[in-house]
């Protein structure tokens, strides 16, 4: 990969966002403003990982959030307390029971192993296009939901899982943020990144100019998968208590509705939408409990922020089907075109 000026421009530019963020909740102090900001960074993780996928293949994926779901169960079972796990997890395997790792690797390990299972599960299903990828990305997302709801050895089945030592702070997120802004671009201007964009664009083509399609989808399917176990294991490390319903359909539609109002083709986008919505989610729902408190209405608000969601999916899709930031990235504009030359 060639680091083109634009390219290091476009990294700074979009770290820029992030690290003014966390320095101003950070000086602040305000406990509200910095859980907003954590989750927002954990957030752009997860988004950067769909973005990986799905920006680059063309193919949707459900199954992003079962494994943020991995990440999280791996990191906890393996950072909960000796003494704590006999009562978070009665039936857990002796030979976990004892196992009490630094929460940090942990997180590490929680990646890896989502990156194992994509990479174990998904590979038959990287010879599918359109539709039938889009369904049984879907179906593999029931599939690992229903195996969380039910493996209460491990997850505490439909319960929630406790005890989990809360180690992710706000600028941890925001350094692993920035670190995975710049793994999204350097896997976008990549060698796989570029056929693989060649695949989403002509799939024929790229096949009769030699590109492996399955496996080039499966390596995209395999980083994006990592990223998703790392944003869990920091989510689980934030929150310190969750069940498997963190980890289904009202989540997925909240980070792909951030990546498609920004724009699936650019990490920008991913960035940008992550910004927006976080910023909209946060509002609307202020709003929302400010309009039950006050009683302004004879009954009460339920759904606001997710409704305002899907209407301005729909907006996005009808006036700009590509997102905010459809194709350029924001070093690539051309307010900064006359300043940098490629080399």
């Amino acid at each position: 990969m060639i680091i083109r000026p634009r390219l290091m421009l476009t990294m700074l530019l979009l770290m820029l966002p992030v690290l003014t963020l966390a320095l101003l909740a950070g000086y602040i102090e305000v406990r509200l403003f910095e859980r907003i900001a954590t989750t927002l960074f954990i957030n752009l993780i997860l988004v950067l990982g769909l973005q990986v996928f799905m920006g680059n293949s063309g193919i949707l994926s459900f199954a992003h959030i079962s494994f943020m779901g991995i990440g999280a169960y791996t990191s906890a079972v393996l950072t909960i307390p000796a003494q704590m796990k006999g009562m978070a997890l009665p039936d857990l395997y002796g030979v976990l029971a004892g196992v009490h790792l630094s929460p940090y690797l942990g997180m590490i390990i929680g990646a890896l192993v989502a990156a194992l299972v994509a990479a174990a599960l998904s590979y038959p299903l990287m010879r599918l296009s359109d539709a039938a990828a889009v369904i049984t990305s879907f179906a593999l997302l029931v599939v690992l939901h229903t195996v969380m709801v039910h493996w209460s050895q491990v997850t505490n089945g439909p319960r929630t899982l406790f005890g989990i030592p809360k180690a992710t702070s706000l600028y941890l997120a925001a350094g692993i943020a920035c670190a995975m802004i710049a793994a999204a671009m350097a896997f976008k201007e990549s060698r796989t990144g570029l056929l693989l964009r060649a695949v989403r664009d002509d799939e024929i083509a790229a096949a009769a100019m030699g590109a492996h399609i399955s496996q080039l989808r499966w390596r995209g399917f395999i980083m994006s998968a990592f990223m998703a176990g790392l944003g869990g294991g920091l989510w689980g490390h934030f929150i310190t208590s969750f069940s498997p319903n963190a980890f289904y359909l009202k989540e997925i539609f909240v980070i792909l509705g951030m990546l498609v109002i920004g724009g699936t083709m650019t990490v920008s986008g991913a960035v940008f939408g992550t910004f927006v919505v976080t910023a909209a989610f946060e509002s609307l729902r202020m709003t929302e409990n400010a309009i039950n408190i006050a009683q302004i209405l004879p009954f009460r608000i339920i759904g606001l922020t997710e409704i305002v969601l899907a209407i301005a999916m729909i907006v996005i899709l009808i006036v700009r089907p590509g997102g905010i930031m459809r194709i350029l990235e924001v070093g690539d504009l051309p307010v900064f075109r006359r300043w940098f030359k490629d080399r």
